[in-house]
């Protein structure tokens, strides 16, 4: 644990290397520190996870495997020359204390006290699988032929007994052994089940052969649609708007822009008519030249009053 940390130690003036040996017998103190508290009872505390699922005595609760304690770890005892440790640890949800040791002839945990274990262990007897020879009984097959005799006949006829079962298995596993012929026909229902989905897809997507009133209706309002769309109407209009003239023409004659050719505008042109002063010749009231034709009306649009002089209107 230590190496993976970053080594900060202080030595102190009065640190002797030769006398005290390390920092820890300098300060009387364990590298383990807290876990080490009962080292001199032959106890140490670490981290233990537990094997499998149990039922806490002390709450009656079910303590799931894994949940993980810190425990108190003391040699107890050795079977042959592997030591037996035993661990003392307090149950998360009460205050009863649970006592585990390992098992080294069984290879496995035994409850010594504080919880009970969930049975779930696999029997083989049971299961009816092959169990190993016991090593009395191997050796009385080896020393005993009439033991040895009946173990035979005992075993012949329970081949008899599983000889059905046994054919109709490996029938099963003949049927299951073509990996091609599993996998074409996998594929092949796959491929029949897409096909059923897409015609379903397809004939519920397509229109329904009964109309109704209103569907009539909305046919025809669509068939007296204008072919030209919103833009395209848009796009025409402001096109006439750009070839129009700028002004209105005289006598029925083409349309021109000043600026772009031709003579330049004048007031004739422009529609706009000269109104002389009242007693003028040739105007309303006044005396006109002799054999001059009388002057045309005044457009009652486009007028321009026009003074004399002195700044008098007309």
């Amino acid at each position: 644990m230590g190496e993976r940390k970053g080594t900060n130690k202080y030595y102190p003036p009065d640190f002797d290397p030769a006398k005290h040996g390390s920092l820890n017998k300098y300060h009387h103190s364990h590298p383990l520190r807290e876990r080490a508290r009962k080292l001199a009872q032959g106890i140490l505390v670490i981290r233990f996870e537990m094997p499998y699922n149990i039922w806490c005595d002390g709450c009656k609760n079910h303590i799931g495997m894994g949940v993980r304690y810190n425990a108190e770890k003391k040699k107890v005892g050795t079977y042959y020359t592997t030591p037996i440790y035993r661990f003392r640890m307090k149950c998360h949800l009460c205050v009863n204390f649970i006592e585990l040791q390992t098992d080294p002839a069984g290879c496995d945990y035994v409850i010594v006290r504080g919880a009970r274990r969930k049975e779930e262990r696999w029997d083989m007897a049971e299961n009816q699988q092959l169990l190993p020879t016991a090593p009395e009984e191997k050796e009385r097959l080896e020393t005993d032929a009439m033991f040895r005799l009946e173990r035979g006949e005992a075993d012949r006829a329970a081949l008899r007994r599983a000889g059905p079962t046994l054919a109709a298995l490996q029938e099963a596993q003949s049927a299951w052994k073509d990996d091609f012929a599993l996998n074409s026909r996998l594929r092949r229902r796959f491929r029949e089940e897409k096909k059923t989905l897409r015609e379903e897809e397809e004939a519920a997507a397509a229109p329904k052969e009964e109309e109704e009133e209103e569907d009539r209706r909305v046919a025809a309002l669509l068939a007296l649609r204008s072919p030209l769309s919103y833009e395209e109407k848009q796009r025409m209009k402001r096109t006439e708007i750009c070839g129009r003239s700028w002004f209105p023409h005289q006598n029925g004659g083409a349309p021109r822009k000043p600026g772009f050719g031709g003579p330049p505008a004048t007031p004739a042109g422009l529609g706009i008519v000269r109104r002389r002063a009242a007693g003028a010749p040739g105007e309303p009231g006044g005396a006109q030249r002799d054999g001059a034709p009388p002057a045309p009306p005044p457009s009652a649009s486009l007028v321009a009053d026009y003074s004399d002089s002195d700044g008098e209107g007309a």
